[in-house]
């Protein structure tokens, strides 16, 4: 297996910095704000000649509380996972006393230490290391996350002593067998809470407060013999009420992982009714064609008496998205859970699959017979064969005469059938016309000798009568 290092230290000292430098990508979010990373997050080490398996955690606080106090349970979980922990400190700041105490944390688990006095460029690495003897895990190691400075050096010595992992166990690249799951919504609807009940575990921090998750987290787990990835994302308000850069940043992580995904599962608050947030947030999965299942939490909390007006209010404010499953859930007790995997799974298959030429034609001579084209300045639009132009989502290019006059109404009567034959559920198709080219457009037939003879006697003629 491969070896599993830890990034660990109080707030703002540079973890996810020296995270990207050494994953050399950008997933972790990063600002100089203190406590910005939440959640664990991990990643493959991609520096030096070997492979390690990085977990980003929160900064660890003496006085930790609410939230804080959940941060460290999810520090050390990554702690006690891990074969070497990287002890990260300022070295422009010095030792500080929470970095004494973040030290007599990981001395009680006994994990080997490599201290790392990190934002030490342009000082003299004997200077930056001094203080930070006192810790008691041996010589610190300067390095600066920022611009790259003795990030090779960091992996070899924090990976001394570990055996080495056979080639077939390096981290691959390939992840065309995984379902890749995004978990999106507006703040405090339940996200975390409901991927921490599909895993089983603890794995996000969950809280009742508004914008606990800031980055976009990547949960790999596996299910019925099925590998997927949930991307826990940062809750998305309305433009008008994002000031904070950090959310900003969180909302185009959001975004980015709508992008990303295959599958994409709307949490909806059912206290609340259907916002316009709400509706613009699924709207903007339906235009990337995003697979979607839409999860409506919280909903024990619902007296039975107001459950089908609820259900008339979804109908009526997501009316464009009648693709989509609804599932009623409660992502605290569990009630419903079990069924959305097996949705999202649908899903998948319905946006993954391939659908013949054969068939599409077929699909569409039957749409034709039960419903004609639309006339045009008196001529019938001609529909002759269709065949398929993508996946995720499915693509239908309908190929005839005439086709962009075809008017929106019946593009949705040809979608509506074309869902119902090949039962493309939890899905969004889209439908493209292409009007075949006249071969003979623009082409002028020649004139033989004899036929410009016969035109010259015509013509004189004419003249003369």
């Amino acid at each position: 297996m491969l070896p599993v290092v830890a990034l660990v230290g109080r707030p703002n000292v540079g973890k996810s910095t020296l995270f990207n430098a050494l994953t050399r990508r950008r997933d972790a979010l990063v600002a100089d704000v203190p406590g910005l990373t939440r959640d664990r997050k991990y990643g493959y080490s991609r520096v030096g000649s070997r492979s390690a398996v990085l977990i980003d955690t929160g900064g660890l606080v003496e006085t930790a509380g609410g939230i804080e106090q959940l941060m460290a349970e999810q520090t050390l979980k990554a702690v006690e996972e891990a074969d070497r922990v990287l002890l990260v400190v300022d070295a422009r700041a010095g030792c500080m006393p929470a970095d004494l105490h973040v030290a007599g944390l990981l001395r009680r688990s006994g994990k080997r230490v490599v201290v790392v006095a990190n934002k030490a460029e342009a000082l003299d690495p004997d200077h930056a290391t001094a203080d930070f003897h006192q810790l008691g895990f041996g010589e610190p190691l300067p390095v600066s996350a920022a611009h790259g400075e003795g990030v090779i050096d960091l992996m070899q010595r924090a990976l001394d002593g570990l055996p080495e992992p056979d080639a077939a166990e390096a981290p691959e690249e390939d992840e065309g067998g995984e379902i890749r799951v995004a978990v999106v919504g507006r703040p405090n609807v339940g996200k975390s809470t409901l991927i921490n009940r599909l895993l089983g575990e603890e794995r996000l921090v969950a809280f009742d407060q508004p914008g606990t998750t800031r980055d976009a987290v990547h949960v790999p787990f596996e299910r019925e013999g099925r590998r997927y990835v949930l991307i826990d994302t940062a809750g998305v308000r309305r433009r008008a009420r994002v000031s904070d850069a950090v959310e900003k940043f969180s909302i185009v992580k959001a975004l980015q992982a709508i992008e990303d995904a295959h599958v994409v599962i709307g949490v909806l608050d059912a206290h609340d009714t259907v916002a316009e947030q709400d509706a613009s947030l699924l709207g903007l999965v339906v235009e990337q064609g995003r697979a979607l299942v839409i999860a409506v939490n919280k909903w024990d909390g619902i007296p039975p008496d107001q459950r089908t007006a609820i259900r008339d209010g979804l109908d009526l404010r997501l009316d464009f998205l009648a693709f989509a499953p609804v599932h009623f859930i409660s992502a605290r007790h569990g009630t419903g859970v079990g069924d959305l995997m097996g949705a999202v799974r649908s899903a998948y298959r319905a946006a993954m699959r391939e659908l013949p030429t054969r068939e599409l034609t077929a699909a569409l001579e039957q749409a034709v017979t039960m419903h004609q084209p639309p006339l045009v300045r008196g001529r019938r639009i001609k529909l002759r064969y269709a065949h398929q132009g993508g996946r995720n989502p499915p693509v239908v290019v309908i190929h005839g005469n005439q086709t962009q006059h075809v008017p929106a109404a019946y593009r949705r009567y040809l979608e509506n059938h074309f869902r119902r034959v090949f039962r493309l559920e939890g899905t969004p198709m889209r439908i493209e016309f292409r009007t075949d080219e006249n071969p003979y457009a623009g082409r002028r037939n020649e004139l033989t000798p004899r036929q410009v003879r016969k035109r010259r006697r015509l013509v004189k003629r004419s003249k003369r009568s």
